[in-house]
């Protein structure tokens, strides 16, 4: 039998994220030398990402990143295949470290992200693929968003209170006003609008809407005359439902979010909202 400690089983959990008797066996097989186990733990690890490749990652974490003077800020979502995982220390330091790497970088879009190094001669894939061998799981990096303006703020929420949030709201303001800034990034989170403004939906998709309601409108055995403005009715309420200007306030449902903007004195230049999984 190999000679280890319980010291050793423990150093070697802390190095390489794997569970106890997998660190016990590593152990064995390396007659109890922690870096050989690390060294196996490892080549097992990767071993392992290509047949994790066809699993499904739904859970995971939605981490944020704000600069000190509130310039700017980075919300990105890392996808792992349980909660178990999902709320554990070293798969939240991973998607920590990323935002930071994408806060320092800038990266233009998710390729870059990828192919850039967050360590040197070690890529943001490689960073991933490593994190999926040493936690087990397979581990997905593909969506983040990043903001530079005025001010800059975030709105973490959490589905379950044992789980780390699951939803990450980004939101520019044109000049500083925290309260505003929070109020309308938790009202992102809880009715997850797609657009800014009318202006910001694409034609093609409000073409689509206008064309689902008119055969709708028409199905139902509406009179012909009556057709333009149960149609226009329908879109309309397709605008309010997907924009948020329009939306009823989340914390004062007698105005719109446009009406809170305006009477705070300030414009919402964009935002982002991720939720894991969706």
């Amino acid at each position: 039998m190999a000679n280890y400690t319980a010291a050793d089983v423990k150093k070697l959990r802390e190095l390489t994220g794997a569970g106890m008797m997998d660190c016990k066996k590593a152990l064995d097989e390396a007659e109890g030398n922690v870096d050989k186990a690390v060294e196996a733990l490892r080549i097992k690890g990767q071993k392992g990402v290509a047949k994790r490749e066809g699993r499904s990652a739904e859970n995971g974490a939605v981490v944020s990143l704000i600069a000190d003077d509130n310039t700017s800020g980075v919300i990105v979502e890392l996808k792992c295949e349980t909660d178990f995982v999902a709320k554990g220390d070293k798969f939240q330091a991973v998607a920590n470290a990323l935002a930071a790497h994408i806060a320092a970088t800038k990266p233009a879009d998710i390729a870059a992200l990828l192919a850039s190094e967050i360590e040197p001669g070690k890529t943001v894939q490689a960073y991933v693929d490593e994190a999926n061998a040493n936690l087990g799981e397979k581990i997905v990096l593909d969506r983040f968003a990043q903001f530079s303006g005025a001010y800059v703020s975030a709105y973490m929420h959490r589905t379950m209170p044992d789980l780390p949030p699951q939803i990450g709201v980004l939101v520019e303001l044109d000049k500083e006003n925290a309260e505003v800034a929070k109020g309308v990034a938790q009202h992102i989170a809880a009715f997850a609008p797609k657009y800014l403004t009318r202006e910001d939906v694409p034609a093609e998709v409000v073409e689509s809407e206008r064309r689902v309601a008119e055969e709708t409108t028409r199905a139902e055995g509406k009179p012909e005359a009556a057709l333009p403005k149960i149609v226009e009715g329908r879109v309309n309420a397709f605008f309010k439902d997907a924009t948020l200007l329009g939306q009823p306030y989340a914390l004062d449902n007698k105005k719109s979010v446009e009406q809170v903007l305006k009477e705070a004195g300030v414009s919402l230049k964009r935002f982002a909202r991720i939720k894991v999984g969706i």
